[in-house]
């Protein structure tokens, strides 16, 4: 029996966890529940391929979950447990405010991609998607690809985000960027009133697959563009495909230095206690998750009079593009699901405003809002 109670994709709280007998010890302890509960929690584990991973479902109010598999080397399983419920939880909210018939669910493979995925691990891990019945559908995240998922497939019928020769739509970062761009835009026009990047400087930290693409729209929309990376390569990229855009040493100065827009899209926790007081930018919207540290730094960035457009809402596009290979992926259907993420930001700016609340708790709401009013109709008896 797994018992575990919900985190906040905000929060990082310590946790209860009990896993029945031969997993029965506790991690460390919190003094009481609160929030919704995660609906299921599995832990799979196959020796002799070296799997090892975990399988969250936040919810299922809206359908079944739907989530990447993250591949990554955990220091610890606590570490892997709480990244899963937060990841879960958040897709959740994601699922919720794409307009997506999906609830929130996550995976984690712990481990090191580049020497311990195999075949059989992958196959081994499809089966165990397989055993949840569809209650969960799977698709890439970091450590995780196209590529990859195609094999998954091969054991399991709960899997999205395939390559095209397979069905599938691809790489995700194509509309993940998009639906970025679209969130910068909303914030654009509701900071200066027109929604153009047109003449203003965006600081772009993480340029792999989602910041790239952002690049070469920001580029296009008149925008001048200034980026780090730890990947030297990745940086080189964008000079090649873009000489005018210029390049800082480390995310610390990118964050410091004089920009009108800060675009999160390397790893998450970037706006926290240490670097929201050195932020210049007047906007943060990226394509990060999980970009704030802990809740309050939401309060921080209205205190300081700064914009930000809510993560999980505007990095929502890969999901949308990915949800939808599930019906037989359309790039045109797709591309036009992500293009709403403008009009759901600016929803939430307009939201925030008139209710005095962070434009996260304005997002929450809303999503909230989706999930009772629309779960609550599967307890209309439907005979199928």
């Amino acid at each position: 029996m797994i018992d575990v109670f919900g985190l906040s994709h905000k929060d990082s709280r310590p946790i209860n966890v009990t896993t029945g007998a031969d997993r029965n010890e506790s991690t460390t302890e919190s003094p009481t529940r609160r929030g919704p509960r995660h609906e299921q929690v599995v832990f799979c584990s196959d020796e002799r391929s070296g799997l090892y991973a975990i399988i969250a479902i936040y919810s299922t109010a809206l359908g079944p979950g739907l989530g990447g598999t993250r591949f990554y080397p955990y220091e610890s399983e606590q570490a892997a447990l709480v990244d899963v419920l937060n990841l879960s939880r958040a897709m959740a909210y994601k699922n919720a405010l794409a307009g997506l018939d999906h609830g929130g669910g996550k995976a984690v493979i712990i481990g090191d991609p580049s020497t311990d995925k195999t075949e059989a691990l992958l196959r081994a891990y499809g089966r165990f998607v397989e055993s949840l019945g569809g209650r969960y559908y799977t698709a890439c995240d970091v450590g995780t690809y196209s590529e990859d998922m195609d094999v998954v497939a091969r054991e399991s019928s709960y899997v999205t985000g395939r390559t095209p020769a397979h069905g599938g739509a691809g790489d995700s970062s194509i509309l993940t960027a998009f639906g970025v761009f679209q969130g910068m835009r909303a914030a654009a026009e509701h900071t200066y009133g027109t929604p153009t990047l047109r003449g203003r400087r965006v600081g772009v930290e993480g340029v792999g697959k989602v910041g790239r693409r952002l690049v070469d729209h920001l580029i296009e929309d008149g925008a001048e563009v200034v980026v780090c990376d730890v990947n030297e390569e990745a940086v080189d990229l964008v000079r090649r495909r873009h000489p005018a855009a210029d390049v800082v040493a480390d995310a610390a100065t990118l964050i410091a230095s004089d920009i009108d827009v800060y675009a999160p899209c390397a790893l998450g926790g970037a706006l926290n206690d240490a670097t929201v007081p050195l932020l210049r930018a007047g906007i943060v919207c990226g394509g990060a998750n999980n970009q704030l540290a802990h809740a309050g730094v939401g309060k921080q960035l209205v205190e300081r009079g700064i914009l930000y457009a809510p993560d999980y809402v505007v990095n929502s596009g890969g999901v949308i593009q990915v949800a939808d290979e599930i019906e037989g992926f359309n790039m045109e259907r797709a591309r036009a699901r992500a293009a709403q993420i403008f009009d759901t930001t600016a929803k939430i700016f307009a939201l925030a405003a008139d209710e005095g609340v962070p434009p996260a708790a304005a997002a929450d709401r809303l999503a909230e809002r989706r999930m009772s009013e629309v779960g609550r109709l599967r307890g209309i008896w439907l005979r199928r």
